[in-house]
Parts: C-alpha cells; structure tokens; sequence
C-alpha cells in the first residue's frame, strides 16, 4: 500500500466507505440472537445493544458519505457484486426488531415497519437492477446475490410476534421463491464458470443462511410447528454448512477483507435454529449442536473483529480498489 494510500485524509477515505460494512451489524445481531437462543441472556443483551450503537455510527458515516460523495453512492449501486449489499441495512434493522421483539415490543413494532419497508423498496429496485442491467454476466454473480432474499425471510422473526402477518407472509414467499431462483444460478456460476475472485469467496458461507432463516420464520408462520417443511429447511441448512466447511482451509489462507464477514451471519443462524429445534423437540442431539455451533460462532466473530481492527489502524479499510 503506497504511503499516500496510508495516510489519505478522512474526507478521501469516507467515499470509499463500502456498503459491505453492515455485514458486521448483522452478523453481530445475529450473535445476539443465537446467545439468547441458546439461554445466555446477559452476553445477548450486552452484543444486542452495542451492536445498536455500531448500527448508529455506521449509518451515520453511509449518510455522510451519500450527502458528501452521492457519485461514490451511485458508483456502488452500478457495481454487480456491491448492489446486493444495500439490503444489508434494512436488514440490520429487521434483526434489530428481532433482537428487541421480547423486552421492548412496543419499540420493536415501529423498527420492523422501517426495516420492512426499506427491504421492500430495495429488494424491488435491485432485482429491477438486475432484469434491466444487461452488462451483468455470469462471472459477476456470486452467492452475496443472495442477501436481498435473506432479508425477506428475516421479515415474519418480528413481523409475526409485533402482529403483521399477512406482510410476514409476503415477505417469506418472496425470500423462498428467489432463494430458489438464485440457488439455481449460484450453482450454474460456480460448476459452469471461473472459481470465485479471492475477496468473493467467503461469500460462498451465506448458502447457509436462505434455509436456515427460512427454518426460523416458517416456525413463525406456522405456529411453532416443525413440521416436514421445517426439517426439510433445517437439513438443507446442515448439508450447505457441511459443504463450505470444506471450503474453510482454503478461505483462511486468503488475505482479509470486509467479506469475510459473510461467515458470521449465516453460521448464527444455524445455531439459533439448532437451538430453536432442540427447544420444540426436545433433541439433545440438536442441543449439543447448537453449543457447539456457538462456541465456533464466537471464535469466529472474535477473530473478525481482531482481524477489522487490525485492518482499520492499518488503513486497509475504505480505500480505493
């Protein structure tokens, strides 16, 4: 990295503040939830509310920058990979619902109806992108194309308890239907085309998370019945985290980027289903996975934050690439 890279002014530095970033929120939400999902209700509240306080400042530097550097705003929704990261804040703020839809309802009800409402807006304007954008090609696609339809099916956590249905029930059959269309072309791109770009490749963690979501909300929907479809979405979720494990040794030997925050997120959710399933069945099997699945879960968002601090003092974050 040149030394002008290294010691750029804040200003320079703040157009290059990726989107990406609120990967970190809701990988720490996440967290959140699976702590609480899995009885440690102290450590869940503690990462909840300072992932809040995360959430504030990291809005408050993307509003800076889009008042600041609108092109650099424009630049990111033009761009194939990054254009499917914008859903990341409004799903940030439906697990923020999620996270407080028990101890404080009546502020979780008018987050959902924000949250919700962005990741309508944004899941109709980036799929629109998509169909209208015809210099997308296969190359270009990556499993991070998944992340608006996961944030569909985050919508009924909250939307069923705070009391929308009928909008839970959107928001799932839209995350279901294109989690399957997306799945088909993920796979298409991976078998068919050049291996992912090495930044990309974590990305390759989030085939996780569609079905294991999906798990929780259906829950939801269905009353807390697990029923066919439910151990369906639970076990495809249990075959695709067996699958990129054996992708793990490969990713660690990668240089780190913001990316690899797409590891948190879905392995949360696998261990709140885990735990949620042993909870309506009485599964110990499924128990011990879930514990097992937290201890990894917390060794993993622990080496990401050592490793984003370590890359932030040494200026390798919000920079040109």
């Amino acid at each position: 990295m040149s030394a002008q890279a290294e010691h750029s002014p804040l200003p320079t530095r703040l157009a290059h503040f990726p989107i990406s970033v609120f990967g970190m929120t809701m990988g720490l939400f996440g967290l959140a939830l699976a702590l609480h999902a899995g009885g440690l209700e102290l450590p869940s509240v503690l990462v909840g509310y300072a992932t809040l306080v995360l959430l504030v400042i990291l809005g408050g530097f993307f509003a800076l920058k889009a008042v600041r550097h609108p092109a650099a705003i424009a630049a990111e929704w033009g761009h194939p990979v990054r254009l499917a990261f914008f859903p990341a804040m409004s799903i940030s703020l439906l697990l923020l619902a999620t996270f407080l839809r028990e101890g404080r309802p009546g502020l979780a009800g008018p987050i959902w109806i924000v949250g919700a409402g962005a990741q309508a807006i944004l899941t109709l304007a980036v799929i629109n992108a998509w169909i209208s954008h015809r210099a997308f090609g296969p190359g270009q696609l990556s499993p991070a194309w998944f992340i608006p339809a996961v944030g569909n099916v985050i919508a009924p956590l909250a939307g069923v308890p705070v009391g929308h249905v009928e909008l839970s029930w959107y928001f799932f059959a839209i995350g279901l239907l294109f989690w399957i269309v997306l799945l088909t072309l993920v796979f298409n791109r991976l078998i068919f085309h050049d291996p992912l770009p090495g930044k990309l490749r974590p990305t390759l963690v989030i085939l996780v998370a569609p079905p294991a979501v999906a798990y929780l909300s259906w829950l939801m929907l269905n009353g807390g019945e697990v029923d066919a479809l439910a151990r369906i979405l639970l076990n495809i979720g249990y075959f695709f985290a067996a699958l990129v494990a054996l992708q793990v040794p490969a990713l660690m030997k990668l240089p780190f980027a913001l990316s690899f925050w797409a590891l948190s997120f879905p392995l949360a959710a696998l261990t709140t289903a885990s735990f949620r399933h042993a909870a309506l069945t009485g599964s110990g099997f499924h128990q011990g996975l879930g514990l097992v699945l937290l201890g990894l879960l917390a060794l993993t968002i622990a080496g990401l934050i050592l490793r984003t601090i370590r890359a932030a003092l040494a200026h390798e974050i919000c920079q040109p690439e």
